[in-house]
């Protein structure tokens, strides 16, 4: 049986800054269809970001993405009854996605503060190569390192 043929997606830019990849980032923080609270955190949180940094808050968020974008990954790879974890290259339309769910999932899981807070500090953070979706980064590539050896059985 043929695989589904998958179809490019054509994504809309947001409004303010005229950035697809931004009007990405606020589809992945909406919650429940609303997209106006969405654009107002991630507005908001652009605004912290200049704030603190005093530095254009795309190209913050432009180096939070590209600092907190996977290279490598695990993938699960059966061969002979084994399990084995075979590292591979992320493509970039993941690598996107992967980025901007563990930039989102690491502010929402911060305590004690507003998201807008929350979502301006983790940018920051992704920015300077630190924060929890770094950490998270820095775990798939421990894990695809350690499972080199398994290279060899890659598609």
């Amino acid at each position: 049986m043929r695989k589904k043929r998958v179809y490019k997606k054509f994504h809309q830019p947001d409004a303010t800054y005229g950035r697809v990849e931004l009007g990405r980032f606020i589809n992945y923080v909406m919650q429940d269809g609303k997209k106006s609270t969405a654009e107002r955190l991630v507005y908001g949180a652009l605004d912290k970001v200049k704030e603190v940094t005093k530095e254009d808050p795309m190209t913050v968020f432009d180096r939070a993405l590209e600092n907190a974008s996977p290279i490598l990954e695990v993938a699960s790879k059966r061969v002979g009854g084994a399990n084995y974890q075979v590292p591979r290259e992320v493509r970039p339309e993941r690598r996107f996605m992967l980025a901007v769910r563990w930039i989102i999932s690491a502010a929402r899981a911060k305590k004690g503060k507003g998201m807008t807070d929350k979502l301006a500090e983790e940018i920051i953070a992704a920015s300077k190569n630190e924060g929890a979706a770094i950490k998270k980064k820095q775990d798939m590539h421990r894990m695809a390192e350690a499972n080199r050896a398994f290279a060899h059985f890659a598609r």
